[in-house]
């Protein structure tokens, strides 16, 4: 449903709603038990018969959402409008903090610029926000599907007017601009909960901003559903039925490990197992599992947090993290106490997870004893499906595909459903290694990565970069894609 024609805080307070699609006629839904002395002031506006419909208030809010969660927004127009209508000279920071951002269309200026550029944030999938001061100018960028684009350069006067009603929203102090903060906001955009991770850092021409944006609306993932070729989820789910044990999953920033630990626990059996959970921060709400939220302001590190869950009486721990040989250590002994681990460590590929973890200081003879695999991932931007363009393999492509190659691959053409962009949403490509006995040995011998890497190989391993070929023979994505994101 698109194109509601009434605001959003008149549809919501009075129960009515005007509604369109493609494929029926506009209709009028009417909330039950609301008062509708409004209903004829709407009918007489509209000026045209209309099918008036009555539905339950659980189904009118969830017309409510779909309707106005899909009107577009164009941030850059409402940046533009405020830059010409507030008084520059004046710091606006005393400004309330709103329930739902369609709510607040009518207030004051910063807001409603602020609230734009939210809301166009979430409609579009952006996973971060970038708000930026340079020299002359100030600028916002929106990260979707992993790249940064621009969407608006507010008046380079703005940006501290933004930075102060961004800190009163997460609850920071506004007058603290020379150290970097961290804060949190949690939003509502037409009912759909959003939480907010809000990063500030002192930069020589004002505080860089960087919003991560969580959309809870978006519902938790399987791992049938990330996009891992059978033979990767079979082996996958084999080593999370393993009683005890390390299990990793491995990638840069942004490549989608907590998704993928997510989706493992999410298969697991929460009635019959102790899971519980260290996370910095916690994402998502996962029904039957303790979540622990680390903060290391009051010096509740990943390491004191995995003393206490040990204590517990836990079947299951997930680590956010390894970030340190503290934690690495607790993790390995959790694992030799009959625990199954599972947890992220930012690598390159799979193998090298294991020389980051002798190099922390875990002895490699502990390290043989409790892996028992590794997960390596990227994210590649998917093809849209409405103008990707099929071509035939040249002989440069050859020299940069791995064996087997594909006979056919597609191209980005860009179109209006695209933003022109050729891609829309993303899948991934992975990397398994499972760990048997004699890649134990190789472990415990303190074998380089390269020869890590060379017997995974020989025994059936796929690297990042033969996954990707199953997505270029499908016209998933591009080659240009899965060469951007598995540099080899």
């Amino acid at each position: 449903m698109k194109n509601a024609t009434l605001p959003y805080g008149f549809a919501k307070s009075q129960g009515i709603l005007i509604s369109t699609s493609e494929t029926e006629q506009p209709k009028i839904i009417i909330r039950e038990g609301a008062d509708l002395t409004a209903l004829a002031e709407v009918r007489r506006n509209i000026g045209t018969p209309m099918q008036i419909k009555t539905v339950p208030k659980a189904t009118f809010e969830l017309h409510l959402s779909e309707t106005y969660s899909n009107n577009d927004t164009n941030a850059a127009e409402v940046v533009a409008d405020v830059g010409q209508e507030i008084d520059l000279s004046q710091l606006i920071t005393e400004l309330p903090a709103v329930e739902d951002l369609l709510d607040t269309q009518d207030d004051a200026p910063i807001i409603r610029m602020i609230n734009a550029l939210l809301t166009q944030a979430v409609r579009q999938g952006a996973s971060d926000v970038h708000i930026e001061p340079y020299e002359r100018n100030s600028v916002v960028r929106f990260r979707c599907d992993g790249v940064l684009v621009d969407v608006a350069q507010p008046h380079r006067a703005l940006h501290a007017v933004m930075a102060s009603r961004i800190k009163i929203m997460a609850s920071l102090d506004i007058s603290e601009k020379r150290l970097p903060q961290d804060g949190r906001i949690a939003l509502k955009l037409a009912g759909r909960q959003v939480d907010v991770r809000v990063s500030t850092l002192p930069t020589t021409h004002g505080e860089r901003i960087v919003l991560r944006l969580l959309d809870k609306g978006n519902g938790q993932r399987t791992l049938d559903s990330l996009g891992m070729a059978e033979s990767t989820v079979n082996g996958f789910t084999k080593l999370l039925e393993e009683p005890h044990g390390i299990v990793l999953v491995t990638g840069p920033t942004g490549s989608g490990k907590s998704t993928t630990l997510y989706a493992a626990l999410q298969g697991m059996d929460a009635l019959s197992l102790n899971i519980v959970t260290a996370e910095d921060p916690v994402e998502y709400d996962l029904p039957g599992i303790g979540q622990i939220q680390v903060n290391t302001k009051i010096s509740l590190s990943f390491a004191r947090v995995l003393r206490a869950i040990l204590r517990q009486d836990p079947d299951v721990i997930m680590i956010g993290e390894i970030r340190d040989l503290e934690t690495a250590q607790i993790a390995v002994q959790a694992s030799l106490t009959g625990h199954l681990v599972l947890a992220s460590l930012h690598t390159n590929d799979a193998a090298s997870a294991i020389t980051r973890l002798v190099d922390m200081g875990i002895e490699p003879f502990l390290l043989s004893s409790t892996l028992r695999g590794v997960l390596a991932q990227r994210l590649v931007r998917k093809l849209c499906s409405k103008c990707k363009v099929p071509y035939e393999v040249t002989a440069a492509d050859t020299d940069l595909l791995v064996h087997p190659i594909p006979q056919k691959l597609w191209k980005a053409a860009g179109c209006p459903e695209c933003s022109q962009s050729g891609y829309g949403g993303r899948t991934g490509v992975y990397e398994l290694i499972v760990a048997d006995e004699p890649f134990q040995r190789l472990i415990h011998n303190k074998a380089d990565e390269s020869a890590l890497r060379e017997y995974a190989i020989g025994n059936g391993s796929s690297s990042l970069r033969t996954d990707g070929n199953r997505l270029l023979a499908e016209g998933v994505t591009s080659i240009e894609e899965l060469l951007r994101v598995t540099r080899e």
